[in-house]
């Protein structure tokens, strides 16, 4: 069994038929019948049967196709990789970042680490933490920022920041009027969530429990952008990560800190055995003083 056999055979798959994948492949049919009995064998299992003149994937095929599926897209990435380098050089840097950092911070950051004066061109990948975390684990990224939680087995990691969420809502909203606000108070407004499998929404609603308030959102959503977006509407009140709203403050936005404390950590991390480049190394140097700036900037607005 070779490369070649898993390449039929991922055609014959995504075609849907051996005829369609012979032609894909720019080969006869016979030799993608030959090919698919050659790793029938080999497996010792069935990936196809004929079900009236019409080819179908067995439960192994299907099964076998999750893992051809990691294998191309690791593959292809390599490919990419190669030309990127003789395009580039190793003057490009491919980082995957979370929403919460991955909009406005990343591009200030970038924009002072001078990447053009640098001669670096700058992937950037925004997703979301488990998706970070598994890009990272892949090697498929030199390095990724991420909610801290996910186990780090295999990665090299360092601690980025520890911010605290704050809740948000439109200037003039009764809430603005206070200098902290009570999970009480929350229970007692139409509520805009992040996803329940999100980092933040699950240390929202643990430290919220310990109060006895547990909240029923109006509405929910992948990051804290929308959050904003949401309470700038007149939507409700909602729970954001504090740089992802210090961006909306001059647009009518209020920002109040909750009277608990939902910390939210964040890590870099990097694949072991990759040391990172001196340009990665630059990247993290500037994100750290840009979150020092702004960390501040936000914390004198919130006293004045």
């Amino acid at each position: 069994m070779g490369i070649r056999e898993i390449e039929i055979f991922r055609a014959v798959m995504t075609s849907g038929s051996m005829s369609k994948a012979a032609v894909l492949l720019g080969v006869s049919q016979p030799a993608v019948s030959q090919a698919i009995r050659k790793l029938e064998t080999a497996a010792a299992v069935s990936l196809f049967s004929r079900t009236r003149g019409r080819l179908e994937p067995t439960s192994a095929a299907s099964a076998l196709m999750n893992d051809v599926d990691r294998f191309f897209a690791g593959y292809e990435y390599i490919e990419h990789r190669i030309r990127s380098l003789r395009s580039y050089g190793l003057g490009r840097l491919t980082v995957a970042i979370n929403p919460a950092f991955g909009l406005g911070f990343i591009s200030r950051t970038i924009a002072a680490f001078e990447a053009a004066k640098r001669g670096v061109q700058v992937s950037l990948q925004v997703m979301n933490t488990h998706q970070v975390h598994e890009t990272v684990s892949a090697g498929k990224v030199d390095f990724g920022l991420m909610a801290a939680g996910m186990s780090m087995a295999g990665l090299e990691h360092s601690p980025f920041a520890q911010l605290h969420a704050v809740a948000v809502m439109r200037d003039g909203h009764p809430l603005a009027r206070r200098r902290t606000v009570a999970p009480q108070d929350l229970e007692r407004q139409p509520f805009i969530a992040l996803n329940s499998a999100d980092p933040t929404r699950i240390s929202l609603e643990a430290r919220f429990g310990e109060t006895g308030v547990f909240l029923k959102p109006l509405v929910e959503t992948p990051n804290s952008h929308t959050v904003c977006e949401l309470a700038l509407a007149g939507v409700g009140v909602g729970v954001s990560h504090p740089l992802v709203a210090a961006d909306y403050l001059d647009r009518g936005l209020t920002i109040r800190p909750l009277s608990v404390d939902v910390v939210l950590n964040s890590v870099i991390a990097f694949r072991a055995g990759s040391p990172l480049s001196e340009h990665a190394k630059g990247v993290i140097r500037q994100m750290r003083l840009q979150l020092a700036q702004e960390s501040s900037a936000l914390a004198a607005r919130m006293a004045a």
